[in-house]
């Protein structure tokens, strides 16, 4: 029978991961792209083939789309974006952790919890990225049907895309002779 298990973290707390998470970052400066890409993945593949409890690996998989959002040739991040997704990553990038990764059951816990902070403080750009994933694959599907290449549906499509729909609702919105509808 599951148990649930939940805490809280309250300012103080965050604070004091925010301040580690600012500390990594720091200490990271200069580190490329590619060396945090890959000790993301390598933290997922450790925390995926050992003994890791199934909450604490549910939770480290939310870090799988901020690894694609700066690797990702077709969503094409600005490179301020890029910037501030590595500095939430630059944590998992240092190998010296609050709680070290092999200390059974436990040992991604602290990991576990900059995740969720990182989510939370990148949630626009998750969530603008996974709008452009369903975009990307509505899109690769629509020009299947249509007999065109599936391939090469960029940032810049998508863009474009969400601005004549934004372009729509608000002339949804004023309606008739140009009032505001409410």
């Amino acid at each position: 029978m599951p148990i649930r298990f939940e805490f809280e973290l309250d300012d103080a707390d965050l604070a004091f991961f925010r301040e580690i998470i600012e500390k990594k970052r720091v200490g990271k400066r200069g580190v490329g792209v590619e060396d945090i890409v890959r000790a993301t993945e390598e933290l997922l593949t450790g925390a995926r083939t050992g003994h890791t409890p199934g909450f604490i690996l549910r939770i480290l998989e939310k870090i799988e789309p901020l690894v694609a959002m700066v690797t990702d040739p077709d969503w094409r991040l600005p490179q301020n974006e890029i910037e501030r997704v590595l500095s939430a990553l630059a944590f998992f990038a240092d190998p010296e952790d609050l709680i070290p990764d092999d200390l059974p059951g436990l040992g991604y816990l602290d990991d576990a919890v900059m995740v969720e902070l990182a989510c939370r403080d990148l949630e626009p750009e998750l969530k603008a990225y996974s709008e452009f994933c369903a975009y990307r694959e509505e899109e690769r599907k629509r020009r299947l049907a249509a007999g065109k290449d599936p391939e090469g549906v960029s940032r810049s499509d998508w863009l474009e895309s969400r601005r004549r729909e934004l372009m729509t609702t608000m002339k949804e919105r004023r309606g008739l002779f140009g009032r505001l509808l409410s």
